[in-house]
């Protein structure tokens, strides 16, 4: 999980406590919510760049899910305390990718990926504004 040269945050945690309806009967969380926890540090990253997702929206943007990936390595359960980290790891005038990690203390229980594409309110691939990727780490547009 390499993120974007030039970015301004390289990465954001986000602490999570799995919470007793995150999990099954035997205590061990549901493979749904780590996608939830994904979209959780991904919007804590976004704040962390001084571009939170309501912003980009205001703007006539939307950042639509396009692909997703979760690889799971070993099981949360309840009231385990998690970390996120989350990165920008690839960034392009219309795409951005996120890459997460999820560990309990130095173990790690699942990475995964995000892609989005970014549309106008019509839903058409639109591409970002130049001061947006700047902000998001881009460089040079």
């Amino acid at each position: 999980m390499d993120p974007v040269p030039g970015a301004q945050t390289r990465s954001h945690q986000t602490r999570i406590h799995v919470r007793y309806a995150e999990t099954d009967m035997m205590g061990v969380v549901h493979h749904a919510n780590y996608p939830v926890w994904f979209e959780v540090g991904r919007t804590e990253l976004m704040h962390a760049l001084g571009l939170p997702y309501r912003e980009i929206e205001a703007r006539g943007y939307f950042l639509m899910l396009s692909g997703l990936n979760v690889e799971y390595r070993r099981a949360a359960r309840y009231d385990d305390e998690l970390t996120v980290t989350t990165a920008l790891t690839a960034l392009r005038s219309r795409t951005l990718t996120f890459g997460y990690r999820v560990v309990r203390g130095d173990e790690l229980l699942a990475t995964g990926e995000t892609r989005h594409i970014a549309t106008d309110r019509s839903y058409r691939p639109a591409r970002l504004p130049d001061d947006v990727l700047a902000l998001l780490g881009a460089g040079e547009p």
